[in-house]
């Protein structure tokens, strides 16, 4: 199964392809699409929609995992980050309906070191014991891949359908090394 991890943003997001065999996690490819932030928004957000579309052909993942909204002090840019959300969901959602799941900022740090306030060096350290090591551009293309791990790793468990992750609290994998961190 492939699995694509995906950190939005209106001026680079981060994306991230797992495959999974059993239970293990593989890191296949990763990268960043970047987004002119001298268009203006509404510009751009062509760009957004084109840039997600061949991205999605050129992958075919199995299911998409992307991080929900996170609390940021300027209005202007959580409006953007929604509307750049809405636009990568509109891309995906006909034919990866009940296939895109959804998690916060803080169920994926819970997941990967155990709590929800880590910082990113204990999130790459984890995502290094599980996947490997991997040289990612950007924290956008390491957060991606943090997502799609913490997909992995809850599968099932939370779907974007239903808006309500069930809790996790870290258990599992991420528990069982942290004590490697």
């Amino acid at each position: 199964m492939l699995v694509l991890g995906i950190d939005p943003g209106s001026q680079i997001s981060g994306w991230a392809l797992l495959r999974v065999e059993g239970n293990k996690a593989k890191h296949v490819k990763s990268g960043v699409l970047r987004f002119d932030s001298k268009t203006p928004f509404l510009e751009r957000t062509r760009e957004i929609k084109e840039k997600f579309e061949e991205l999605i052909d050129e992958l075919s993942p199995d299911e998409i995992s992307l991080e929900s909204l996170i609390f940021v002090k300027s209005p202007t840019a959580l409006i953007k980050l929604a509307q750049t959300r809405g636009i990568i969901l509109s891309t995906i959602t006909t034919k990866y309906y009940n296939r895109i799941f959804e998690y916060s900022p803080n169920l994926v740090k819970s997941t990967a070191v155990g709590h929800g306030h880590a910082d990113k060096d204990s999130v790459q350290k984890f995502l290094d014991m599980v996947l490997g090591r991997v040289e990612y551009e950007t924290h956008d293309e390491s957060d991606a891949a943090a997502i799609a791990l913490c997909h992995v790793l809850n599968r099932g468990n939370t779907k974007l359908s239903t808006g309500k992750p069930k809790k996790s609290g870290g258990k599992g994998l991420a528990a069982s090394l942290s004590h490697k961190l």
